[in-house]
C-alpha cells in the first residue's frame, strides 16, 4: 500500500512540474516589448556603487597606515595611534595624492597618554595596497618663529 501510494505521489509530483516548466518556457518565448535586465543602468546607482568602493578603499588605506605606524612603533603594548585612525574614514587626516594612494599624517604614544610623542607620516597605495613609512619620528614643531622687527637707527 505504502509503495503504490509513493509510486503516485512521485508520479504526480513530475506531471506538476513539467507542467509548470512549460508554462514558464511559455511565458519566456513571449517576449514583453522592453525586455527585463537586471544589469544596474541608473547613474546614481552606479554613482553609489562608486561611492561605497572609494570607502572601502579608503578605510582600508586609513587602516594599513595605523598598522605600519604601530608595527614601526614597537607595537600595541608601547604605542597607539590617535583616535581619528581608529574612527570613520573620512574623518582620519588624510590627503588623496590624486595617484592612487593616501598619505595619512597623525599623532600617537604610549598608550594612556595624555600627550603624543609621535610622528607618523605613512603613504598607502590603493593599486596594490603597499604601505611607505614617510617619517616616524619625534613631533615636529610647524610653528614659525616670530619675525622681530630690525632696529631701525634713529634719523
Amino acid at each position: 500500500m505504502m509503495n503504490r501510494f509513493l509510486i503516485s505521489f512521485v508520479a504526480l509530483a513530475a506531471s506538476s512540474a513539467a507542467l509548470a516548466f512549460s508554462a514558464i518556457a511559455e511565458a519566456q518565448t513571449t517576449s514583453p516589448e522592453t525586455p527585463f535586465s537586471i544589469t544596474p543602468t541608473n547613474p546614481l546607482n552606479l554613482q553609489i556603487q562608486d561611492s561605497a568602493a572609494q570607502a572601502g578603499n579608503l578605510n582600508r588605506a586609513k587602516n594599513l597606515a595605523r598598522q605600519t605606524a604601530e608595527k614601526a612603533n614597537g607595537g600595541l603594548n608601547v604605542y597607539r595611534a590617535e583616535a581619528a585612525m581608529h574612527g570613520p574614514a573620512a574623518e582620519a587626516p588624510f590627503v588623496d595624492n590624486g595617484d592612487g594612494t593616501y598619505t595619512f599624517t597623525f599623532l600617537g604614544g604610549k598608550p594612556g597618554a595624555a600627550v603624543p610623542s609621535v610622528k607618523s607620516v605613512v603613504t598607502v597605495s590603493a593599486l596594490d595596497w603597499s604601505t611607505r613609512v614617510d617619517y616616524n619620528g619625534a613631533i615636529r614643531s610647524t610653528a614659525v618663529a616670530p619675525v622681530t622687527p630690525a632696529e631701525v637707527a634713529p634719523r
